[in-house]
């Protein structure tokens, strides 16, 4: 290999051909400036390079001894699809090319074609794939250029734009002193939004966190603000609570949707007087800490019930961040997808698995009422089963009620507790056929053209979805215009 370090990931070079290697090496040098390349004379050791060196492109010839190169090309395009294979070879063979571009290849070329046309396809090769990386580097940080901050949202990975949104709003409110409120359904990364505003607010301060569900007035009380000597039995020191122990920091309460009446009282004080009272003590003290709130529950409703008071709410509601669940931004799904088979192959010593392009669009079907704690715990138990390159879906779908055998073509259908959502109909009801090309419509519109995906939601097997689909084609190619 060269010292030149361009392209950044080498360009592997197989033929058995020494000769020819070199040749085509030093032109890849001196007329495109590629000096970071490896070479391979035995087609059978492709795969294990690949397996521990990522590239950006190989080159690869068609006839070689032991492993032709259409076989390998067979092997690798499906489990690294993110690698360009440009097949090079002595003959011109239509057919052999257009089975090549059939099979996954980016291009073909004859090896006595001109120097400038196979150097063009070597470049188109390495910009496609550069930018398909610069594209998923950007999604994660649209719109954080502007940020004062960045590092304080770095941990949560998005490219929505409502979420960068948040976090401009975020680095607005949290030098203020006001409570902040953060609310979104179970799992969306609630927690880490108020770390957020800690980081930006209160950076080199004291950080204490609670979950308050549950906790009854008296261990509230006792919890949050201590007690002083004698307070009750087996009291015999003071002891500071969580408020005193975040003073000059942040104290993040979680769930305070869940707390009674008399609890939301003293909170209520807290934030709007600044003080509080230690258990057993008539001296109040000074509260020093920045409060941010969190729940996962509809304060609305719960004020409508009478479970929570006004007055706390309105308080609350002075800097609110509301954090939309993972099934309004599906685009997330790929870029968590990533970051947690990169943690669950770490954690458990296993080589980062390939993930089939049709998983995102499977994933991004579901619900995910756990939001992306869920999506973590999906991938952790595919990996922890995982044995090859490329990750199977079938953990996933009996995760999503789904049964796992799709990918024989059979039909998917609802687990036993798998959600059922309503359908809504006009004044008039279509008929049975119309009724049964739209649901195929549909199917085909969130599986994103993908069949096997489309007959799993509609329950049917991919033969029979794919025969609907030839007889809608051929009743609108009938039917007058």
């Amino acid at each position: 290999m060269s010292n030149c370090t361009s392209p950044p990931l080498p360009i592997l070079l197989v033929d058995d051909e020494v000769l020819w290697t070199r040749s085509l090496s030093r032109m890849l040098e001196r007329s495109g400036g590629y000096g970071n390349l490896l070479t391979c004379h035995d087609s059978r050791e492709v795969m294990g390079i690949l397996a521990h060196q990522p590239v950006s492109l190989v080159l690869l010839d068609l006839t070689m001894p032991h492993l032709s190169g259409d076989d390998l090309l067979a092997t690798i395009a499906p489990e690294y699809p993110d690698i360009p294979v440009i097949i090079l070879t002595g003959r011109d063979q239509v057919d052999m090319a257009v089975k090549c571009m059939k099979g996954g290849a980016f291009d073909y070329f004859v090896k006595t074609v001109e120097e400038e046309r196979l150097l063009a396809g070597v470049q188109r090769a390495i910009r496609m794939q550069q930018l398909q990386r610069e594209n998923q580097i950007l999604k994660t940080r649209l719109g954080r250029k502007d940020l004062k901050f960045p590092a304080a949202v770095a941990a949560i990975l998005t490219g929505d734009r409502q979420m960068e949104s948040l976090f401009h709003y975020l680095e607005t409110v949290a030098p203020t002193s006001q409570p902040v409120l953060i609310t979104g359904e179970s799992g969306v990364g609630k927690e880490l939004f108020a770390r957020a505003v800690h980081e930006v607010g209160r950076p080199g301060k004291p950080w204490v966190g609670l979950n308050v569900a549950g906790l009854d007035d008296t261990i509230f009380a006792d919890t949050l603000f201590g007690h002083s000597r004698g307070a009750f039995t087996g009291a015999d020191r003071e002891r500071p609570g969580l408020v005193e122990q975040a003073r000059g920091g942040t104290l993040f309460l979680d769930e305070i949707g869940d707390l009674s009446l008399n609890s939301q009282v003293k909170l209520l004080r807290l934030l709007q007087e600044g003080d509080y009272y230690p258990v057993g003590s008539d001296r109040p003290k000074r509260s020093g800490a920045r409060i941010v709130l969190a729940t996962n529950v509809d304060l609305t409703a719960r004020l409508a019930s009478g479970a929570f008071r006004k007055d706390l709410y309105y308080r609350l509601r002075t800097h609110h961040i509301h954090i939309a669940p993972l099934r309004e931004r599906s685009d997330d799904i790929s870029l968590l997808l990533n970051l947690f088979l990169e943690e669950a192959a770490s954690e458990f010593g296993k080589k980062k698995p390939t993930a089939p392009p049709e998983l995102s669009v499977l994933l991004a079907t579901h619900p995910f009422p756990g939001n992306i704690r869920e999506l973590r715990a999906m991938v952790f138990e595919a990996v922890s089963h995982h044995q090859g390159r490329i990750l199977s879906t079938r953990t996933f779908r009996m995760a999503m009620g789904l049964t796992p055998n799709a990918a024989a073509g059979e039909p998917l259908t609802p687990g036993a507790d798998g959600a059922r959502e309503g359908i809504s109909y006009g004044d008039r009801l279509p008929t049975l056929t119309q009724g049964a090309n739209l649901l195929v419509e549909e199917a085909m519109r969130r599986a994103q053209g993908n069949q096997t995906i489309a007959a799993g939601m509609l329950g049917i097997s991919r033969p029979a979805l794919s025969k609907r689909l030839r007889n809608q084609r051929q009743e609108a190619a009938s039917t007058p215009r």
